[in-house]
């Protein structure tokens, strides 16, 4: 004769059963944001911030700076603002005078 499952051991399938589909979901809603991530790259990734058009990026001694295609706005990534700062003032009217007209 089969025996009624008692309170404890339903609590515990109970438990265990959502436990399982939780763990499930987690994974689901982790790959989702990772494909949101990436897709959010893809769209993003070397354009310009302020108008959307395509960065160029330049290498000047080192230091790779982005400048708009359309714009013409200049954009560094990080640690490189921190890298012009510590220019000397003929190197930074060099690296400015790259990107004039």
């Amino acid at each position: 004769m089969l025996d009624k499952p008692s309170e404890r051991e339903e609590e515990y399938f109970a438990k265990k059963e959502f436990e399982r589909l939780r763990k499930i979901e987690q994974e689901k809603q982790a790959k989702l944001a990772e494909e949101e991530r990436k897709r959010l790259k893809e769209l993003h990734y070397m354009k310009c911030p302020k108008c959307g058009m395509e960065l160029i990026e330049i290498d000047f001694k080192g230091i790779k700076v982005d400048k708009c295609s359309e714009c013409e706005g200049l954009w560094f990534d990080a640690g490189e603002f921190e890298t012009v700062t510590k220019l000397e003032k003929s190197g930074l009217e060099k690296l400015f005078s790259v990107f004039k007209r």
